[in-house]
């Protein structure tokens, strides 16, 4: 069904994880803050992230420069795997390494993911029901933001691969009645100083 307001959906990937991913760094905890400042005057109703620490630690960060928006920890903004092409999916010049890329994926992710990626799409994206816009923050990761960055666009479903997102950089779509989506900012950096972009980016794509 179709809703009657607009949905602006701000999409984050968490700030720089330590090596062994047990939390942030000192630059990502930077980062989340710088975040949550650029952030604090947009009327959220809530915050959604998912569950590993690097993506909660963001939130709560974030979270600290808002004003009482409360924080929702869901496995469907959590790190997962969305969507395993078949080969003939796929362009016949990239198609050994995107699935070369996926191979080391489990069997538990490779069923678990593409669900998980359905329901994000039921909960995250479209129009909103009621007389007034509705603001909606996921602090989640790379894949999960590509993919719904992949749909918003109306792009074929293995086209979240090769999408890459900085740490803590901000990403938005706007889901309006009665048009097609549009994603207004996309992996946007300017919060942040020199020193703390690009972070989580392939060296080789640092601008």
């Amino acid at each position: 069904m179709t809703g009657t307001a607009t949905r602006y959906l701000y999409l984050v990937r968490h700030g720089q994880a330590s090596p062994d991913e047990s939390g942030l760094t000192e630059a990502g905890r930077r980062q989340a803050t710088l975040l949550g400042q650029r952030l604090r005057d947009i009327p959220f109703t809530g915050v959604h992230h998912g569950p590993l620490p690097r993506a909660e630690q963001t939130a709560r960060l974030v979270s600290d420069q808002l004003k009482g928006v409360p924080l929702q920890v869901s496995e469907i903004a959590g790190d997962y795997v969305p969507y395993i092409p078949e080969r003939d999916e796929l362009p016949a010049d990239s198609a050994d390494f995107h699935l070369g890329f996926l191979s080391c994926a489990t069997d538990e992710e490779r069923k678990n993911g593409p669900a998980l990626a359905r329901q994000a799409l039921d909960l995250f994206t479209g129009p909103v029901d009621g007389g007034q816009d509705r603001h909606e923050l996921v602090v989640t990761h790379n894949f999960l933001v590509a993919w719904l960055v992949r749909d918003a666009m109306y792009a074929p479903k293995w086209r979240w691969l090769g999408l890459n997102h900085g740490n803590a950089a901000l990403t938005v779509i706007r889901y309006a009645p009665d048009r097609p989506a549009s994603v207004l900012l996309a992996n946007d950096m300017r919060h942040l100083p020199t020193e703390l972009r690009w972070t989580g980016f392939p060296p080789e794509l640092h601008i």
